[in-house]
């Protein structure tokens, strides 16, 4: 499903102005969440950006933003602490709310996931929550960082950052007590923890689970690190998550994306990778992306091999229907297909005469106890096949931009 995503921005709880970004489909959304970065993050980190824009594409608006001192926000990081994280997030549900429509779902990474756990208590129409690497209680983060100095502060390094950490941080951090915060908790509980997180062990998880009532679930991210860079570990949270989330919001399951009219494709921007693409046709799905060596992911075939492969698929079609009309012992067919550009001057059966001619070889292998002759007859019927054919003929392409009401 095609979504949009635009910068927002909205008051904090002190008033200091919040960088944001809200990531939605173009419909209305199914429902809607919201992500907490881990400890200095941001609203961009690679977890945040991909798991959002994933749940985006699956019908839910997904609003992640920058806490107090971080990223765009306004703030001096040196004056926050855990609790002004929590009043973060229910500023961030209200913003929400006025928007949209108020989060059903929060989503928390590291100590975001303990953030969460913390503000659904606050938070009435939230019906789930769901952790990623989530320490069972602050203080685990204080036992991390660096003792105070002597006037209160300390000057630590984290992921290659300077940030200024006071007493006072650390005292609010172990003011917060997991069990207790886990016992107020009113909503279904999800937890995703990587078993080889060297940050914050997986018996963090194991502690959440024991304290939280039912329902409540547990997902080891096998071979996954505790930031989640890997896309395939993003992606698999967005898509349990969208499996798991909607029976606790009154659905059986996410609303169908639309099944397109017959000889309609959609193509949309995942943003799960740098030019990754979601392709509907009709009720099926696939993906589309740019190899490692032009700067994609290798996600899905290239615009190329998408053609190539309508091209193949085509052939092969057309030489079955053939050789079932006509009775003709044919086991299989296959067809293999390369593209390349070449210098007009180097292709002797090529009309144009200058600059780059595209040219399609294509191999067609036929099994089965088939005479020279329907071979033959075989090969010539393949360059009948209408994809050969439109590819051949005048091709007419008519660009329009949609209405502004259906952006």
């Amino acid at each position: 499903m095609p979504i949009r995503s635009e910068q927002v921005t909205f008051s904090g709880h002190h008033g200091q102005n919040l960088a944001a970004r809200l990531d939605r489909p173009h419909a209305p959304p199914f429902a809607c969440a919201l992500f907490a970065h881990c400890f200095t993050c941001g609203k961009d980190s690679i977890a945040a950006s991909r798991i959002s824009r994933a749940l985006a594409a699956r019908g839910i608006a997904v609003l992640r933003f920058d806490f107090t001192g971080l990223g765009g926000s306004d703030g001096d990081f040196a004056n926050t602490d855990f609790s002004s994280n929590v009043q973060d997030l229910l500023s961030a549900a209200d913003f929400l709310g006025r928007e949209l429509q108020p989060p059903g779902l929060l989503v928390g990474h590291s100590l975001g996931g303990t953030a969460v756990l913390v503000a659904a208590a606050s938070l009435p129409e939230v019906k789930a929550v769901a952790t990623l690497n989530a320490p069972y209680e602050p203080a685990h983060l204080a036992r991390l960082l660096a003792e105070p100095t002597r006037n209160g502060s300390a000057t630590v390094d984290i992921g290659g950052r300077t940030f200024r950490i006071t007493k006072g941080l650390l005292d609010d951090l172990n003011a917060h007590h997991g069990a207790r915060d886990l016992r107020r908790l009113r909503a279904a509980l999800l937890i995703f923890h990587a078993p080889e997180d060297r940050i914050v062990s997986v018996e963090n998880a194991r502690r959440i689970y024991d304290a939280a009532r039912h329902p409540k679930s547990f997902v080891a991210l096998d071979g996954a690190d505790h930031l989640l860079r890997a896309k395939r570990d993003a992606e698999h949270v967005a898509a349990v998550l969208s499996a798991w989330v909607p029976r606790y919001l009154g659905a059986d399951s996410l609303p169908d994306a639309g099944v397109l009219p017959t000889g309609d494709v959609e193509v949309g921007e995942t943003f799960t990778g740098k030019y990754t693409q979601r392709v509907a046709v009709g009720r099926h799905h696939l993906t589309a992306d740019e190899p490692v060596d032009v700067g994609g992911d290798d996600a899905g075939p290239s615009p190329y091999g998408l053609v190539l492969s309508g091209l193949g698929a085509c052939t092969s079609m057309t030489v079955r229907m053939y050789a079932a009309h006509k009775g003709l012992p044919l086991e299989r067919v296959s067809v293999r297909l390369r593209h390349r550009k070449v210098r007009a001057e180097e292709c002797e059966d090529c009309r144009t005469q200058t600059g780059k001619v595209d040219v399609i070889e294509r191999m067609i292998r036929l099994d089965g106890p088939l005479t020279s002759a329907q071979r033959q007859r075989m090969l010539e019927i393949a360059d009948r096949c209408p994809v050969d054919r439109t590819l051949h003929s005048e091709v007419v392409i008519r660009s329009r931009l949609s209405p502004p009401d259906a952006e």
